[in-house]
């Protein structure tokens, strides 16, 4: 996907401001979302909600993100593809 976009800074400088936010507390690093590699940044209401929805004991093992969502990466990656369900996080 990066390799599309024509105005991306390198990737050092944007982990560089991420983990500054993080320092700072405005956001969260860790592995949220299963199946996906690498560090992964997100605000902590999002944190929030992804242990509400892992603790409701809801049985369904697949949530449908929108197309729209950054972390649908498929969408921007193969134009014209369907959106893929996203695993939920055991």
């Amino acid at each position: 996907m990066i390799a599309r976009e024509t105005l991306t800074p390198p990737w050092r400088e944007v982990l560089a401001v991420l983990r500054r936010l993080e320092a700072r507390g405005e956001i969260r690093g860790g592995r949220f979302v299963a199946g996906y590699a690498g560090e992964q940044f997100a605000l902590p209401d999002a944190i929030d909600a992804l242990r509400a929805a892992r603790r409701s004991g809801d049985d369904a093992d697949v949530v449908t993100v929108s197309s729209y969502d950054p972390l649908h990466v498929t969408a921007g990656l193969m134009p014209g593809a369907p959106p893929r369900p996203l695993r939920r996080i055991s």
